[in-house]
């Protein structure tokens, strides 16, 4: 299993904005296709303006052909459109992660 650990960064007092577009229009299509949602989460100390989420995959290829039919479908194309139109996001980072073998996530 590979995890991988998205980090969102936005202007400040902006991440609502984007986690109410996201909720309506981004998870539903996320779920679809990506599939296997680990967590979702804001932060409660440090850095306000993130969001982390995190999701799992067979492997690096399933990562990338989940991601790849993401990225091809029109509903997606869409709802980018409407992310970039708000204009707040300042950085987004990615991390895949592959759990040691006493993790209790495999």
């Amino acid at each position: 299993m590979i995890y991988e650990i998205r980090t969102y960064t936005f202007k400040p007092l902006r991440a609502a904005d984007w986690l109410a577009l996201y909720r309506e229009e981004g998870l539903p299509l996320q779920q679809e296709l990506l599939g296997k949602l680990v967590g979702f989460f804001t932060t409660e100390i440090g850095d306000l303006s993130q969001i982390v989420h995190i999701w799992a995959y067979e492997s690096l290829d399933d990562r990338l052909a989940r991601r790849d039919r993401m990225a091809a479908d029109s509903r997606w194309q869409v709802f980018g459109a409407k992310v970039k139109a708000l204009d707040i996001l300042v950085a987004m980072e990615s991390r895949l992660m592959r759990p040691t073998d006493f993790s209790p996530l495999q």
